[in-house]
């Protein structure tokens, strides 16, 4: 499937950028995450992003003065990301390469400090632990992890079984996965919870802290919400924000922000 991911996600990322800044969901979510991360990240550490896409994160971590190296299988995606890195002129702090995230032995770089994956993208790996067992060798003792996944329990998506959209309702819950379709292309996703991430990542990690993102307030495929309720999207919003470290908030939501420590036995 490596290369219809490839073709799907470089179709998308002709309007990638467009589509965000015009979608305020997933312009919040994308600042909660970046706020997780600063919570964890140290000044001069070298980040690791996995499917860093168009490279929204990565230029806003670059701005900040982190040197990171950005992968993504998507040859478009890094097209993109590459002429964004020339605009700005930030070549000096992110380098890029198209490159899988089960290849991590092909990395150009081979020390990092933190690594970091964005919005599911690893939700398009059958197996979790193919990619968190490359770590071992790339992230320094000592070093950080945050993935942001996409797990089986949405509570606004399970709720469309109110309107008899039984299929939609319950699709994360299939044990296979399912086929998603970008662009025209078909591939399959799993979901993945975080009793299952946390398994993946095996004994070396120490979770040090879990977040919900989008929990309460909905996911970004109902881009219209807060155009159509903007009073109720803010209050949703702020309520998201403040339980989303208390259970169940923080498990059962459109994604979970998981970052763990690397302490190797």
């Amino acid at each position: 499937m490596v290369n219809e991911v490839n073709e799907a996600f470089s179709r998308q990322s002709e309007n990638f950028d467009d589509y965000e800044e015009k979608n305020k969901i997933l312009k919040w979510m994308r600042s909660i995450t970046q706020r997780h991360l600063f919570r964890h990240l140290k000044k001069g550490d070298v980040i690791l992003e996995l499917n860093a896409g168009t490279g929204i994160d990565a230029v806003y971590l670059g701005n900040m003065g982190f040197r990171i190296h950005c992968i993504d299988i998507a040859e478009g995606m890094i097209k993109k990301l590459g002429d964004k890195i020339d605009r700005l002129r930030l070549n000096k702090l992110v380098s890029y390469q198209v490159l899988s995230f089960t290849d991590l032995d092909r990395l150009e770089n081979r020390s990092f400090d933190y690594i970091f994956s964005n919005f599911g993208g690893v939700n398009c790996a059958d197996d979790l632990s193919l990619i968190f067992s490359q770590f071992r060798e790339i992230l320094k003792p000592g070093g950080k992890v945050t993935m942001v996944i996409i797990p089986p329990f949405c509570p606004w998506e399970t709720a469309l079984i109110l309107k008899g959209q039984i299929k939609t309702a319950f699709r994360r819950m299939k044990k296979r996965g399912i086929w998603a379709n970008v662009e025209g292309i078909r591939f399959p996703v799993f979901y993945y919870s975080v009793s299952e991430t946390i398994k993946a990542l095996g004994r070396d990690y120490q979770i040090i802290e879990l977040q919900g993102l989008a929990s309460i307030s909905p996911p970004p495929y109902m881009e219209n919400f807060p155009k159509r309720y903007p009073r109720i999207y803010k209050r949703l919003t702020y309520w998201d924000e403040k339980l989303s470290h208390f259970f169940p908030f923080n498990r059962y939501a459109d994604h979970f922000i998981l970052t763990a420590e690397f302490k190797p036995k």
